[in-house]
């Protein structure tokens, strides 16, 4: 049942927090342009993701307890336990988990932009079917009349 096994309440709860401090630290960078403030985002989540064993002993009637846990909280177990091993194993995983963060963000921000790319071509390129393009209208209009571009609203930049 998940209400009498700790680790897997541990990560539920692990989760639903990280997630709540990924996207209010992501508003919280918005003067960042976007793509440093998505790769922070990345690395943030893969601090706050990455898994790690730990091991913590018992009293000698008892086996002890271990398993895995966010590596973050292993290294700050360690860290109140005086466990230069964990914290070590711990602040390994987190710089690994990090750097796959960024990793992961970047190529799929990278993917989205070529996506995005293609998208443009395919509605730019050859439309000779009577159909109207807003892009080539609008740079037409631009030209002609000098009118201002329209700026969007947005939370960022």
């Amino acid at each position: 049942m998940l209400i009498s096994d700790s680790i897997p309440l541990l990560w539920l709860c692990w989760f639903v927090l990280s997630v709540a401090v990924l996207v209010f630290g992501y508003f919280a960078i918005s003067f960042l342009p976007r793509l440093p403030r998505w790769l922070v985002t990345g690395a943030v989540a893969g601090l706050l993701w990455m898994p790690a064993f730990f091991s913590v002993p018992g009293p000698e009637s008892q086996l002890g307890y271990s398993g895995w846990a966010p590596s973050l909280v292993v290294t700050a177990v360690g860290f109140l336990q005086h466990n230069g091993g964990q914290i070590f194993l711990g602040g390994v995983l987190m710089a690994i988990g990090a750097l796959l963060g960024m990793l992961i963000t970047f190529f799929i921000g990278r993917r989205g932009r070529q996506d995005a790319g293609d998208d443009e071509r395919a509605d730019g390129g050859g439309n000779s079917g009577g159909g109207h393009n807003g892009n080539r209208d609008t740079v037409r209009r631009r030209q002609e009349g000098g009118a201002k571009a329209r700026r969007e609203p947005s939370l960022g930049r």
